[in-house]
């Protein structure tokens, strides 16, 4: 694997994950709508999602994972659903609450495997790996110690990525102080949240 490939491999990640897309978008509703803190196994699923995708496509099973596609599909629709809730609860959020009187934290479990879902089933992820990374990497020549220097290359790009994502969320959270602009926001993040469950159902 040379060091021109890596670095194409670097640059279409990095544009391709930070792009506002399905995760992003439930990613930065959250941190608006509850902070920071219990976002973090949400992010934690969807790094080891994307480097699952990673291993799949360089140890050759895309064709399999292709073959349990009804597999994905109920990934997929899983995904769908938790934005659906996520967006309705955004919706109707009390914004007169004052923020110590939120929850400070939510199930660590269920994030987890809301960010997993989300991300094994997110349309534009699944064609970054499976169609577009055999175009930037050869695969048939990659090594274990490839392997190793891809993974983190993705781990590194997303959390940098995903890490400017939250800490902008998280700084817009803190401008948001009064029940109007609250609501507002809200509504905003719930309209994002529910346009991208409808583009990965029609996908």
């Amino acid at each position: 694997m040379t060091l021109s490939a890596i670095g194409l491999f670097t640059l279409a990640l990095l544009i391709n994950s930070g792009s506002p897309g399905p995760s992003i978008a439930a990613l930065v509703s959250r941190v608006i709508a509850k902070g920071w803190r219990d976002v973090l196994p949400f992010i934690a699923a969807m790094w080891i999602g994307e480097v699952i995708w990673l291993l799949l496509v360089l140890a050759g099973l895309s064709a399999i994972a292709q073959n349990f596609e009804a597999v994905f599909q109920i990934l997929k629709f899983c995904g769908v659903a938790y934005l659906l809730w996520l967006a309705w609860k955004m919706w109707t959020q009390n914004v007169d609450e004052r923020p110590d009187d939120m929850p400070a934290h939510s199930n660590p479990w269920a994030m987890f495997a809301s960010g997993m879902a989300l991300t094994l089933g997110n349309p534009k992820i699944i064609v970054f790996y499976v169609a577009l990374l055999p175009t930037l990497i050869d695969i048939s020549g990659v090594s274990y110690t490839d392997w190793m220097i891809l993974g983190c290359i993705t781990a590194l790009c997303l959390a940098t990525v995903d890490l400017t994502w939250a800490a902008l969320a998280h700084r817009a959270r803190q401008l948001l102080r009064t029940p109007r602009s609250l609501r507002m926001a809200n509504r905003v993040g719930a309209t994002t949240l529910a346009t991208a469950a409808g583009i990965i159902v029609t996908r």
